[in-house]
């Protein structure tokens, strides 16, 4: 907050405001005494102006002087927009206001055109479809270059370079089952699906991208309905033969760490998730400095990377800020 000045008040004016009290308690009518009250009121409003003056002008210099990086309610997201802030601070000297998890992506989408937030990241996919109500159809290229045109017309908002992963929906099987089975695509899976018990969240089973829509574009036949489960479990279950095949996320972290598989998506069913920072024009013209900085993270981060990096946090209990400090080292960042 801005520090608020105490009113500036001249030596020996209130003991005048004193006397000239006192004289009109006593009926005084010397014009001298009434001009001398008129003259010092006017001095302490012109004081009063002055210092609201300067506090509005302090209040302003505050919010130009730094940026406010915002996240999404999920790990990925908190690690995100801790490694934005850091790099950000160390290639401009510019502040950074953290202000993460604060929930889904219409909450923080309009944070950002309040002006709450100066940047956080999205995915294409989820701009296209979730904020501007859109078909996705193209390639990931395509989706990008609609999503930037569409925020700068509607909300004069930026879209910057890829950060170089995406995070998208990933049908996910057990290590051993993609060596020995040789199963390495979704179509692959096609092949052994009439055994196989399948694991999903609550959302994957409704949603338009989700079960059916998959089922029907691979042909898949599972023998049985899905195990619809808490996504925490989802992992585990499939480690612990409970099932076959699981709905996860591309870049979550336990995928490495339990030696799991995530089969590639060769007909691009999924839509692409491309990771973007957004920033407010506005933002961008104040600190011209940070088109530069963020431009330099383009395509530097891939899947693996995050899939590590959220592992940490997550199953590790890692401080994302400590964490995103080694991982910019380890890159001479």
């Amino acid at each position: 907050m801005p520090r608020i000045y105490p009113l500036f008040v001249p030596p020996g004016a209130v003991e005048k405001q004193v006397v000239l009290d006192a004289c009109l308690r006593g009926q005084a009518r010397d014009d001298r005494v009434v001009k001398h009250r008129h003259i010092v009121g006017v001095i302490l409003c012109c004081l009063c102006l002055a210092n609201a003056a300067c506090l509005v002008s302090g209040c302003k210099k505050t919010a130009q002087s730094r940026i406010t990086i915002g996240s999404k309610f999920f790990t990925e997201q908190v690690v995100l927009a801790e490694l934005l802030a850091q790099h950000i601070e160390a290639k401009t000297g510019i502040p950074v206001i953290r202000k993460t998890n604060l929930g889904g992506t219409l909450l923080v989408h309009k944070a950002l055109l309040s002006g709450d937030l100066d940047l956080y990241v999205e995915y294409t996919g989820t701009a296209l479809t979730t904020v501007l109500d859109e078909k996705p159809q193209g390639s990931a290229r395509d989706v990008y270059l609609r999503v930037k045109k569409l925020y700068a017309e509607r909300f004069r908002l930026e879209v910057m370079d890829p950060l170089g992963f995406e995070n998208t929906f990933a049908m996910v099987i057990r290590g051993n089952d993609a060596r020995n089975l040789h199963i390495r695509t979704v179509s692959d899976l096609a092949l052994v699906a009439a055994g196989w018990r399948v694991g999903v969240g609550y959302e994957f089973l409704e949603r338009p991208d989700g079960f059916p829509g998959l089922c029907a574009r691979y042909h898949l036949q599972f023998a049985r309905s899905p195990k619809v489960m808490d996504l925490g479990l989802i992992y585990r279950a499939l480690v612990d033969h409970q099932v076959d095949v699981v709905a996860g996320n591309s870049t979550d972290g336990l995928i490495d760490a339990l030696g799991l598989v995530a089969l590639v998506d060769e007909l691009h069913y999924f839509p692409p998730y491309d990771a973007v920072p957004i920033v407010r024009e506005s933002t961008l013209e104040r600190f011209p400095q940070l088109r530069a900085a963020l431009a330099d993270l383009g395509g530097k981060l891939s899947a693996g990377d995050l899939r590590k990096l959220n592992y940490a946090v997550d199953a590790l209990h890692q401080d994302a800020a400590a964490l995103v400090r080694k991982f910019r080292s380890e890159r001479g960042w």
